[in-house]
């Protein structure tokens, strides 16, 4: 008896995560840590106000219907296309010519067209990269920027994880499940 009650207490408890945040990451590899302090200095044009962007998006924390033009969807491409439109970096929708790319799929597909995919390995990313995580990943099918990369992983910036916008470190174990990163610059 006492079995079955912890096992309902479980679901409930399961349940309650899923209906607070539909279609948001609840349980994310690596540690939740505070926005990074990051050099601009050491950065070019394009990755600083990719960062000041991201740190601004983060500090404000704004509902992801804010980057879907109000639609009410998963929301982390949607994330990484309106952070890259507003630092002046665009993306071009394959499929509609919109700068908002709401898939990862598509996006993956948007930066292969450009020649700016890069598979995983061999690849050492760079701040303002796209991470995009493939369906099967710790993350699930996911997106997210990063903004750090020292010897022992990578730290991301993400919408739609936990139901915001997060900060996480990644070790090398943590990344598997990665499709590619889309290259700020080829």
């Amino acid at each position: 008896m006492a079995l079955c009650a912890l096992g309902a207490v479980v679901v409930v408890g399961l349940a309650a995560l899923l209906v607070r945040h539909p279609g948001a990451i609840d349980i994310l590899p690596g540690k939740p840590v505070a926005f990074p302090q990051i050099d601009r200095a050491a950065l070019d044009p394009a990755q600083a106000r990719i960062v000041d962007v991201l740190q601004a998006q983060y500090d404000a924390q704004p509902g992801g219907s804010h980057f879907s033009e109000g639609v009410e969807e998963p929301w982390c491409a949607d994330f990484v296309s309106w952070v890259l439109n507003e630092a002046g970096q665009p993306l071009t929708n394959p499929n509609s010519g919109s700068w908002r790319i709401p898939g990862v799929y598509t996006l993956q597909e948007y930066y292969q067209a450009a020649g700016r995919f890069a598979e995983p390995d061999g690849y050492r990313p760079r701040t303002g990269d796209v991470v995009m995580y493939a369906d099967g990943s710790p993350l699930g099918l996911h997106t997210n920027f990063v903004v750090a990369v020292d010897d022992n992983g990578i730290t991301t910036v993400g919408g739609n994880e936990a139901g915001g916008i997060r900060v996480h470190t990644l070790d090398d174990a943590e990344m598997a499940g990665i499709l590619g990163f889309g290259q700020l610059t080829a």
